[in-house]
């Protein structure tokens, strides 16, 4: 009697399960996410297909942006500077094959601009970088209103391109310009910065300084903030002072940042255009008169809309984008023996 008790007992469900549930193991195995049973329902198929075309359908968009204004402009344009385009007649095609890279390296203003893209690109790049590593070192100890300064930090780099080379070309107006006339107080004559070589050249950097320092500044704090405070505290027992702890602990964990922002920094030098062009007025597409800081991208804008030499423009354009490359794979290079170093 006992047992045919225990027997119905292991075969009725339990009183606290609500009716119609799956008991025990059942219950469990159909739980979310899991696909429902049959193999061979339809439900169950359109399972296993979500489960698969999902994640294509979500990164889809990226890639048909990136195709439709990317990747087919990119090959469009090998395809010009391939033929002799002008864009008066944009039908007319002419195949050329490699000539325009060929008047491209034999022009003396190919080579006026690459010498000035490299001119500004250096100094530009070195004292931001610098200025923005002792902004971030002087932040990333304690300070009064640390947030304000980091907000300070990103005000110019996010004000308008056009209006910031405005303000600078106010700055450095001949007649009535802030700097000249700081110039003349201290005793010296006032500088053309429009039409002189190194006067242009250091305007222009300016405007590219005053634009992109608080920027790696704020990516050389985090990097920063990402330092295990044990090292400091090593350095500091052996006797270690602020300077010798920046020297010796923070510089070499921040060879990775400083080699990154080296790397971006130096693209973007490659591809200045605004600052030089709303800078130069009338005359920003050339440079100046005397095309004494016409960058390469000035010079692809010239060929190619002022011209009207699509073909040329873009040359210049895969140009600079093998020059991009190259920089890409020294700092990869430069990367690799950092690593094996380590």
């Amino acid at each position: 009697m006992t047992s045919s008790k225990q027997a119905l007992a292991r075969s009725a469900p339990s009183a606290d399960a609500a009716p119609g549930s799956q008991p025990g193991a059942a219950r469990r195995a159909h739980g979310r996410g899991t696909p429902p049973p049959g193999p061979g329902s339809w439900r169950s198929r359109m399972y296993r297909w979500d489960m698969k075309a999902s994640p294509y359908a979500l990164i889809a968009p990226f890639f048909i942006f990136f195709g439709a204004f990317g990747l087919v402009p990119l090959l469009y344009t090998a395809w010009y500077s391939l033929h002799n385009v002008q864009l008066s007649n944009l039908d007319q095609q002419t195949w050329v094959g490699l000539d325009n890279y060929k008047n491209l390296l034999s022009s003396e203003f190919f080579w006026n601009a690459l010498q000035n893209t490299f001119t500004i690109g250096v100094i530009s790049t070195v004292p931001q970088l610098v200025m923005a590593l002792g902004i971030a070192h002087l932040l990333n100890y304690k300070l009064r209103g640390s947030t304000l300064w980091r907000v300070v930090m990103l005000t110019p780099y996010a004000t308008s391109v056009a209006a910031a080379t405005l303000v600078f070309v106010l700055l450095y107006s001949w007649d009535g310009g802030m700097i000249n006339w700081l110039l003349g107080f201290i005793g010296v004559d006032p500088v053309n910065w429009r039409e002189s070589t190194w006067g242009s050249q250091f305007a222009v950097s300016s405007i590219v300084i005053w634009r992109w320092t608080g920027y790696n500044a704020l990516i050389y704090l985090a990097a920063m903030q990402a330092i295990p405070a044990d090292l400091y505290e090593s350095a500091a027992l052996d006797g270690a002072g602020r300077w010798q702890q920046f020297r010796h602990v923070t510089i070499p964990m921040l060879r990775p940042t400083i080699l990154f922002t080296v790397v971006v920094s130096t693209i973007g030098a490659t591809q200045l255009f605004g600052e030089p062009l709303l800078f130069g007025g009338v005359s920003g597409s050339k440079g100046g008169s005397d095309h004494d800081y016409q960058t390469l991208g000035l010079y692809m804008y010239d060929q190619g809309w002022i011209i009207g030499n699509l073909g040329k423009a873009s040359a210049i354009a895969w140009t600079m984008f093998l020059i991009l490359l190259i920089v890409a794979a020294v700092n990869l290079l430069i990367t690799r023996r950092l690593r094996k170093s380590q």
